[in-house]
């Protein structure tokens, strides 16, 4: 297949939903998480839940960056634009997570803030040249994907000599944070969330290669497949993981063959190692403290690390006690559990990080599946108030 819209082509979806369902033995269920969000967005906006057999069930998973960055990290980059002065520029996204004292970065600018929504890494790079009097940090977040960009900006930093930037570091990668989830108590020892394989992240294993994810593959005997973000890419994915399951076996295979290989993108990879560094340890929204599961600028480059840079430090913050986004972030719960859902939270009113991103569980599920968990008379009624 060479075109975008043959890869959502609805027929063939239907045909492999069939083999699907043939192949998936009625005496047992199947329970896949698509750990990226990209996934979970694809799969709530074509019906992917719906072209299965009941017995094949989707668990969400952490792979929004958006959606498990911290509200301590969220506070300590609004500190820096209420408090330091400085320009903060992050991507769109990070604008509209929730914080502590009913604050966003958002909110934070409507105060004062200079805080500027970039596409680029490089472009918070522009912002500091054409602001030489001022100090301007750039907030980093994202998995492997957003990582080498980063990398990138502060290596050209250096060179550049420019003394106004640096960089908020909170990069998270993803094969600490499956195996996190694999050794979690819901997993390993109570059940509460039955795993039985893992629809792998696409563009991060276009940077990282598919080799990392065959250690928990082969340690903890869950098969992976990594996939595309498309709705077929998907389907045969899972087609995939049913049929290791079938056969007794746990190994990485690659759906997504046109862009990731095993190696990955060893000049990405290179770059990351010079100028980053694996932290002791960083917490996740949802997960917890997680070992080695983030990024840090290393001494080299410490002149730009704004942690050091403003004498920074951490300070964990408690979720807000309504909102479910930690428990769906793990795979215990769904969009629907949440008591707030699609009333107090919703995407123009967030209470939780996973209804910011379009690719937040909440979100996906607001826009494309929410009206499937009504009852059939409320659905009608509810069409009927529409006409």
């Amino acid at each position: 297949m060479k075109y975008i819209d043959e890869f959502r082509d609805g027929e063939l979806a239907r045909h492999i939903g069939e083999r699907i369902a043939a192949e998936a033995d009625p005496s047992r269920r199947y329970s896949f998480m698509e750990f990226c969000g990209g996934h979970t967005h694809a799969i709530s906006r074509y019906g992917v839940a719906e072209l299965l057999p009941p017995n094949v069930n989707m668990v969400h998973g952490p792979g929004c960056p958006v959606c498990v960055l911290p509200i301590g990290r969220i506070d300590q980059a609004i500190n820096l634009a209420l408090k330091e002065n400085v320009i903060l520029c992050t991507y769109g996204d990070t604008l509209r997570v929730p914080a502590s004292d009913s604050l966003s970065l958002l909110r934070a600018k409507a105060r004062g803030g200079d805080i500027r929504m970039v596409y680029s890494a490089a472009d918070a790079l522009t912002v500091a040249r054409q602001n030489p009097e001022r100090e301007v940090v750039f907030f980093a977040i994202g998995f492997e994907t957003t990582t080498p960009p980063t990398a990138l900006v502060i290596r050209d930093a250096k060179r550049a000599a420019l003394t106004n930037f640096s960089v908020l570091c909170c990069h998270v990668l993803t094969p600490p944070a499956i195996t996190h989830i694999l050794a979690s108590p819901e997993v390993r020892d109570l059940g509460t969330v039955p795993l039985d394989g893992f629809v792998g992240p696409a563009h991060v294993s276009i940077v990282i290669g598919s080799g990392p994810y065959e250690h928990f593959a082969e340690s903890y005997q869950k098969p992976v497949v990594i996939a595309g973000f498309e709705p077929l890419d998907v389907m045969q994915a899972i087609s995939l993981l049913v049929r290791q399951v079938n056969d007794g076996r746990a190994c990485v295979e690659n759906e997504f063959a046109r862009a990731v290989t095993r190696e990955g993108n060893l000049k990405a990879q290179a770059v990351v190692s010079e100028v980053l560094e694996l932290r002791e340890s960083f917490e996740w929204r949802g997960l917890g403290e997680v070992p080695e599961s983030a990024l840090r600028i290393r001494e080299a480059y410490a002149e730009f690390d704004a942690e050091r840079r403003f004498g920074l430090t951490y300070q964990p913050v408690p979720d807000n006690k309504a909102c479910e986004c930690g428990a769906i972030l793990r795979g215990v719960k769904k969009p629907a559990d949440c008591k707030i859902f699609g009333t107090v939270c919703t995407p123009e009113n967030p209470v939780g990080s996973c209804m910011v991103s379009s690719e937040g569980a909440c979100a996906a599920h607001y826009s494309y599946g929410r009206f499937r968990d009504m009852p059939v008379a409320a659905a009608e009624q509810a069409e009927e108030a529409v006409l």
